[in-house]
């Protein structure tokens, strides 16, 4: 059994070999402990320094592709590299590395697919009162969309089956966290939550330019994502809206001219129209993208057999 302990890194020389001292180089359960770097178009030294603190494997981008994108990189090379689980971490080791135990150990008891450890929010002293907040309704809003009980849903520190690393996707070059819950479970991926401790902060996340920034960019992705997996529920549920409006409107008209006074009031004529069409054409939308979502089943499908194929598909103990 083999596990991989990857970290994606963005110009992360000074915070890096802290992280790397905070791992550990054995886990209970694994034959071996591997640490492998994403280093994301890194201007400074970060790959040295990973290469002087023993990281086993080091992998880099000609330029800055995004977290999500290294994150995906660094699971492609843990798959091609044997790992039966991988565990994400991040470089300002701001995650405990000696509760790793913690999320593999659901996975090497095949309780679970992907493992997500969920941080002390409410007793994380440099969160401010309005990140602690926007955190719990972020997370409310990703087990909403899921159909999981992920507590803590922007967390990185992770741990992942090789098979549920196969079968993820992508498609944010923003962040990694929020999309591969929902993909996970609506496809059906067993996600679990554990309790993790977390450390100083040594810097100011990177990731989080502003609050408002996180929020607008964290809606957009779970939009986008809802799109992509359950778009009949997204489109009937909007279309609805607009043929209630539609009805009310169209119900109006109709009051007012059995009343004799019809003819005054047909801008709820023109109303009900727009809406109703408009509802229509969401519902017609929707069933195109509930096919092409079908279509996409079947091609992620088609991408694991490829990968198992490529990678060697080998089944754990």
């Amino acid at each position: 059994m083999k596990l991989i302990i990857q970290i994606p890194c963005l110009n992360e020389s000074e915070t890096l070999a802290i992280a790397l001292a905070d791992l550990p180089r054995e886990v209970e359960g694994f034959d071996s402990v591997e640490w492998l770097i994403i280093d994301d178009g890194s201007t400074d030294n970060t790959a040295e320094v990973a290469r002087q603190n023993g990281v086993h494997h080091v992998i880099r981008h000609p330029v800055n592709r995004g977290l999500a994108v290294g994150f995906m990189s660094g699971l492609d090379a843990c798959l091609r590299l044997g790992a039966d689980v991988i565990v994400n971490t991040d470089a300002d080791n701001q995650y405990c590395g000696a509760d790793i135990p913690k999320l593999t150990a659901p996975i090497l008891a095949h309780e679970a697919d992907i493992v997500i450890g969920a941080r002390p929010i409410d007793d994380t002293a440099h969160f401010s009162w309005v990140k602690k907040k926007l955190q719990r309704l972020g997370s409310w809003a990703v087990r909403m969309a899921s159909k999981t009980d992920v507590a803590d849903a922007p967390s990185g520190f992770r741990a992942i089956s090789r098979e549920a690393a196969m079968r993820l996707n992508v498609f944010s070059a923003y962040t990694y966290t929020l999309e591969t819950i929902i993909q996970a479970g609506q496809s059906n991926l067993s996600i679990l939550s554990v309790p993790i401790r977390t450390n100083g902060d040594l810097r100011p996340s990177r990731l989080v330019k502003s609050i408002s920034s996180y929020v607008q960019r964290s809606l957009v992705t779970i939009l986008r994502v809802f799109v992509i997996y359950r778009p009949l529920a997204l489109f009937f549920y909007v279309g609805s809206v607009f043929w209630l409006i539609g009805l009310v409107a169209g119900g109006r008209f109709l009051y007012f001219y059995l009343s004799g006074g019809g003819e005054g009031h047909i801008q709820s004529v023109i109303l009900a129209s727009l809406c109703v069409t408009l509802g229509m054409l969401l519902y017609m939308m929707g069933l195109i993208g509930d096919l092409v979502a079908t279509n996409r089943k079947l091609m992620e499908s088609i991408n694991t057999r490829l990968k198992k194929l490529g990678y060697g598909d080998h089944k754990r103990d």
